[in-house]
C-alpha cells in the first residue's frame, strides 16, 4: 500500500483545500457586498424620489414600489444564500488551514511530537470535515425552516 507522502499531502490537499476555501470566501464577500451596496443605493433613490415628486414627475410613483420590491428581493437572496456567513465561515477554514500548516512547517506543538505528519493529517481532515457537516447542518435546517 503507496502512502502520501507530506510534500504531497500539502500540495495536493492541504494547498487545493486552502484554494478553494479562499476562493469561495471571495465570492461571497463580493457577492454580498454588491447585494448589500444595491440595497443601499436603491433605498437611497427612494427617498431621493420623495423630493422630485412633486416636481410633476408623477412616473416616479411607480419607480418607489418597484425599487422596494428590488430591495425586498436582494433582502430574500442575502437570507436564503447566506453570502456573508459562507464568506466568513470559508475565511475562518482557510486561516487555521494556514495556521496549521505553519505549525506543522516550524515543527511546533501539536507537531513535534513522534507522528508530527499523522497528527498534522487529522487535524486538517477534521477541520474540513467539521466545515462540512456545518455546512450540511446550517443548509438542511434552511430547508427545513422553508418547508
Amino acid at each position: 500500500m503507496n502512502h502520501i507522502t507530506e510534500e504531497e499531502y500539502l500540495t495536493e490537499r492541504l494547498e487545493d483545500q486552502l484554494a478553494w476555501y479562499e476562493a469561495k470566501s471571495s465570492i461571497n464577500k463580493k457577492r454580498f457586498r454588491a447585494c448589500q451596496l444595491t440595497q443601499l443605493i436603491l433605498a437611497a433613490l427612494i427617498t431621493l424620489s420623495g423630493v422630485f415628486h412633486p416636481l410633476g414627475m408623477d412616473w416616479l410613483s411607480y419607480l418607489v414600489p418597484v425599487l422596494g420590491s428590488i430591495i425586498a428581493i436582494l433582502s430574500g437572496v442575502l437570507s436564503l444564500y447566506k453570502f456573508q456567513e459562507n464568506w466568513m465561515e470559508y475565511r475562518g477554514v482557510a486561516e487555521l488551514l494556514k495556521q496549521e500548516k505553519y505549525l506543522f512547517m516550524a515543527k511546533c506543538p501539536p507537531y513535534n511530537g513522534p507522528n508530527p505528519f499523522v497528527d498534522f493529517v487529522e487535524n486538517v481532515e477534521g477541520m474540513i470535515s467539521k466545515e462540512n457537516k456545518n455546512w450540511t447542518y446550517n443548509h438542511q435546517e434552511q430547508t427545513n425552516n422553508n418547508a
